[in-house]
């Protein structure tokens, strides 16, 4: 074949892979339908506040108003599974942000004025940097803030157009901004609603007018492929004891299937407990007894030791209850009671007396027990008798970190010289060494309340 035929074979192949290019494209392109034609707000309208929207150059452009609650402009359409994308600008630092997705509203609320409540990805424009975070309006409060995906925290870019992608399928919702992974949530809460555009009430009258500016919404319907998330993103789920295809690609496993005491027995113990600990519709639970530590049914353990690693669950407890879950237990003391350990406080604050006791709060809520207080705000924990999100990551330096409902509320290093510090004024100065084992199990403990978990997973770290 000469040159000259050898060229025109290239240029018609480069014209098929770009028919074929543009072709998809515009396919794909069919799929978005537009939410904003970029001069009327047909198919919107304003709920709740007071705040006003305008239009100018296709913008949506919501302008605080002092005095007033969250204003929402929300879609007269509801929606089920849905692709969405949107630009967001804002330009001060007041002008906390989002976009309600399945977004629920009660014209009765509020003595008739209203109440927006549900799903809604977030933009934040301050140093806490939550922006693309999940956040339940109204209702449970924080479901993925961003201490859960900390690299995530620098995709938003203040006094910038900022391109949101927000992927609800099924029972999965996730979001992206500027192309980052942010949030992957599992739940079932909501199936449909509407579509909420947010401008946030201020408490300052100096803020009043500061805008936020919205573009290029658009939304598809139909023919939807979820896009994996191919980050080594933390996975929240509130279903029962299942596991992402993500989560198990990175690594976690259950520990508690739901059905069995597999991989668990009583502390000291070579087999599970015979009464006491109950395992019902998928929920690991110990009954209530006499308030006492581990007298009446007892600690469970995981068979397995673990050094390093990520361990999430999710606990319910009764009122005025007492519980905890420790880790590097190495059974090794032959003490009386609990089994010794590192121990992630699971505790009421308001009711039982504990939480008053040790030293400067040291024996609350997810705390170190006796040893470090969590610095957490009530905001962030839920009541008793619903449920809460514990984690424990132990890195393999021994930095470990303690949250709550995915708020980083405490944080020391195994062994260094603080912490033996913090030892030496804690009840556990009697043991040696004590809290710096190489590798322990995970212990549930029976403090004599009624006392839930579920959702036990762990990921080991290298």
């Amino acid at each position: 074949m000469n040159s000259i035929n050898l060229y025109l074979c290239y240029l018609c192949l480069g014209l098929s892979i770009s028919m074929i290019s543009c072709q998809s494209s515009d396919q794909n392109e069919e799929k978005w339908v537009n939410l904003f034609d970029g001069e009327s707000l047909d198919g919107w309208k304003a709920v709740m506040g007071a705040a006003d929207f305008e239009i100018e150059n296709g913008e949506i452009i919501g302008i605080a108003k002092f005095g007033t609650p969250n204003t929402f402009l929300i879609t007269e359409e509801q929606y089920d599974d849905f692709i969405l994308e949107f630009d967001l600008k804002i330009n001060h630092i007041s002008s906390n942000s989002g976009a309600m997705v399945r977004g629920q509203f009660d014209p009765t609320a509020r003595n008739g004025n209203g109440l927006v409540y549900g799903y809604q990805i977030e933009a934040d424009p301050t140093d806490r940097a939550w922006s693309g975070g999940l956040y339940d309006e109204a209702r449970r409060g924080w479901i993925y803030p961003l201490d859960l995906n900390p690299p995530a925290k620098s995709a938003f870019k203040m006094g910038e157009w900022n391109t949101y992608r927000i992927e609800a399928i099924g029972n999965e919702i996730k979001s992206w901004i500027n192309g980052q992974e942010v949030a992957y949530v599992v739940d079932d809460t909501d199936s449909r609603g509407f579509i909420g555009l947010q401008v946030h009430s201020i408490n300052d009258p100096n803020y009043e007018g500061e805008k936020t500016h919205f573009r290029n919404i658009r939304i598809q319907t139909e023919d939807l492929t979820s896009t994996p998330f191919n980050g080594d993103v933390f996975v929240v789920n509130t279903g029962l004891n299942q596991l992402t295809d993500l989560e198990q690609q990175n690594g976690w496993k259950l520990l508690f299937d739901g059905k069995s005491s597999a991989g668990w027995v009583g502390a000291y113990k070579e087999t599970f407990p015979e009464k006491g600990w109950h395992i019902k519709d998928g929920i690991l639970m110990v009954e209530a007894s006499d308030g006492s530590e581990s007298m009446s049914f007892g600690d469970i353990v995981t068979v397995d030791k673990f050094s390093a690693f990520d361990l999430s669950f999710d606990f319910n407890i009764s009122e005025g209850a007492n519980s905890g879950v420790k880790y590097f237990v190495t059974l090794s003391e032959g003490n009386k009671g609990s089994a010794i350990g590192l121990e992630y406080q699971i505790l009421d604050d308001e009711r039982h007396p504990d939480a008053k006791m040790g030293r400067d709060g040291n024996r609350t809520l997810a705390s170190l027990y006796d040893l470090k207080t969590a610095d957490k705000q009530p905001r962030y924990v839920r009541k008793p008798g619903e449920w809460n999100q514990g984690r424990i990551i132990v890195h393999p330096d021994n930095k470990v970190e303690h949250f709550i409902n995915g708020v980083k509320v405490l944080e020391y290093v195994r062994g260094s010289e603080v912490f033996r510090e913090m030892v030496s004024e804690s009840k556990y100065k009697v043991w040696e060494n004590f809290g710096e084992a190489p590798e322990g199990h995970i212990l549930l403990q029976d403090h004599g309340d009624e006392v839930k978990f579920k959702n036990i997973k762990i990921k080991e770290l290298n």
